[in-house]
């Protein structure tokens, strides 16, 4: 396993997850709840622009890993799936919206891993729409934390409700895409 800042930087996020959902359970007493949400949103925004950087660095370094390049989505997935765990208890979420998000990252993962292995891993790399899916989550996700409205006019509740439901239907159709380019190999490798 090669350490170097990228793969670092990874790491990093997913050491920050415990960190992340143990903010909700601090008492009243050492952090309100405006602050819990205030630094959940912080935590949550700093891996995902770490989620890019660790990237963007392993190329530029020409760091990059067949590691980071396994352990880079991994770390992303298991800080969304918290987000929306966590999310789903505080009850800013609806459960059925964040099976569809989670389930459809498992399924995909399998999906590619499974074409990995029979040689057709690009038939199911990373699509332009999965990547749309991606921003909308990432910037759905920090609005549905901080939850409290800014300045009594922007509420970050509605606004990140409405772009976790586009990012919803983006996975399922993001996630059909990859299916549908899967099934030819599907069938020939059965």
């Amino acid at each position: 396993m090669p350490m170097n800042l990228p793969n670092l930087l990874t790491w990093l996020r997913i050491l920050a997850i415990p960190i992340f959902v143990g903010i909700f359970y601090l008492p009243p007493s050492w952090l309100s709840p405006l602050g819990q949400n205030l630094v959940a949103t912080i935590i949550f925004s700093g891996a995902a622009i770490t989620d890019w950087l660790d990237g963007y660095l392993a190329r530029t370094l020409n760091q990059t890993s067949a590691f980071g390049a396994f352990l880079d989505p991994v770390a992303d997935k298991l800080m969304v799936a918290a987000a929306l765990i966590v999310l789903v208890h505080l009850e800013r979420l609806d459960a059925p919206i964040a099976l569809i998000i989670i389930g459809r990252e498992i399924t995909v993962s399998a999906l590619r891993e499974w074409m990995a292995q029979i040689g057709k891993a690009k038939s199911v790399a990373v699509s332009f729409l999965g990547k749309i899916k991606t921003a909308s989550q990432m910037m759905a996700i920090p609005l549905l934390l901080y939850h409290d409205t800014i300045e009594g006019y922007f509420n970050p509740q509605i606004v990140g409700t409405w772009l976790i439901y586009l990012a919803a239907i983006l996975t399922l159709w993001s996630m059909i895409y990859y299916l549908k380019a899967a099934i030819p190999q599907a069938l020939q490798n059965p």
